[in-house]
């Protein structure tokens, strides 16, 4: 199994103690998260987007540039962009600009986006998320594979005549994965074109999300894809490791709660409404080490997943967040990496040979 940190860079006070940072202590600490995970071995971490909310990631890309200056091996993801919404040739350009910054280390997750409110910042009608997903998608596909590109344009984009998107990507396209939270349209999309899933498993129960990944893995197999590379992602709800499943529920218990009491976005709310209840049948990751350990494994039962993504409780002060990194990575991962071994990243994966180690900007030079 691999591991990714996720950040969507939500920009929330603390509900119990109500302290605040200013948004660019927020957007600084994505970046020590990004250098301490490589420090740590993580092998991806991903910046979310968002554009209705309280999130500072409505520009992804710009974030991911200042990571890939700074890291050298880690791979770089998004979690997700929101393909439905933006302009194909400025992904292309935008996201090639960061691979070739890192060297070939970048992959992307897209999807149509869970916040309603996006759609009419940008003029766009959320009756058509799914069609603006698909073709804008298979745009996507073309401009980083072709020179002088010429495209019909369709009824979500434009006429193109002898388009050549620069930079081109590092090696090749960077491999797309697709995310998808609460519907199948997105685990079919992903199917069809012979790409990697990555499933949300954050707020829903365990078994709604089993279905996306099961009609994946039909869908894959009928269109003529080998299954050998139907890879899977899966995220989790919060995470809080403590020594006892008691200290970690006592600590973290009352931030969850509050915060999960003051969500009331439409598609965001979480059916667990407690902590006990989080643990027990929900993706929270919070309790003792081999607690953690099981319930991925429980995870990866229903799954069957190459990649686990975490995301950092934001709202705890910087240095307890960086504990929980090092944490999860000390006591969790290598047991989880020796029981569940995946290709993904290694040999038998045709991606492989994309990234290079990139020596971050501020190295002394050899």
């Amino acid at each position: 199994m691999k591991f990714q940190v996720l950040d969507i860079v939500p920009y929330v006070a603390n509900p119990v103690t109500g302290e605040q940072l200013t948004p660019s202590e927020r957007l600084h600490e994505t970046l020590e998260f990004a250098r301490r995970a490589e420090e740590l071995g993580f092998d991806a971490f991903s910046v979310g987007e968002r554009h209705a909310g309280r999130f500072l990631s409505s520009s992804p890309s710009v974030l991911l540039g200042a990571i890939a200056a700074q890291t050298s091996t880690i791979r770089l993801q998004t979690g997700v962009t929101v393909l439905s919404i933006l302009d194909p040739v400025r992904v292309a350009e935008d996201f090639a600009t960061i691979d070739q910054l890192s060297r070939g280390r970048l992959e992307i997750t897209i999807g149509k986006g869970n916040e309603v409110a996006q759609f009419p910042l940008f003029g766009l009608e959320i009756d058509d998320q799914w069609e603006l997903l698909a073709e804008k998608y298979a745009l996507l596909r073309q401009l980083w594979r072709e020179t002088e590109l010429d495209w019909p344009g369709t009824e979500f984009t434009r006429p193109l005549t002898k388009v050549t998107t620069l930079p081109r990507p590092y090696a090749g396209p960077p491999r797309v994965w697709h995310g998808s939270a609460t519907t199948l349209a997105s685990a079919a999309l992903a199917a069809k074109w012979g790409d990697p899933l990555f499933s949300a498993n954050a707020i829903q129960p365990l078994r709604n999300y089993e279905v996306l990944v099961r009609h994946y893995r039909d869908e894959f197999e009928r269109h003529g894809h080998d299954p050998n590379t139907a890879y899977v992602g899966a995220g989790a709800g919060s995470l809080f490791i403590a020594e006892t499943s008691q200290a970690a529920k006592e600590q973290y218990g009352p931030v969850y709660e509050a915060l999960v009491a003051a969500t009331n976005v439409p598609g965001n709310n979480s059916v667990f409404r407690d902590i006990d209840h989080a643990i027990a049948e929900g993706p929270a990751l919070v309790g003792s080490p081999q607690q953690v350990i099981d319930k991925i494994g429980r995870f990866h039962g229903a799954f069957g997943h190459d990649l686990q993504s975490i995301s950092l409780p934001t709202t705890l002060p910087h240095e307890q967040q960086l504990e929980q990194l090092e944490y999860f990575a000390t006591a969790v991962i290598p047991a989880l990496r020796e029981e569940f071994p995946t290709t993904l990243w290694g040999d038998g994966d045709a991606q492989l040979g994309r990234a290079c180690s990139a020596e971050p900007v501020g190295a002394s030079a050899a």
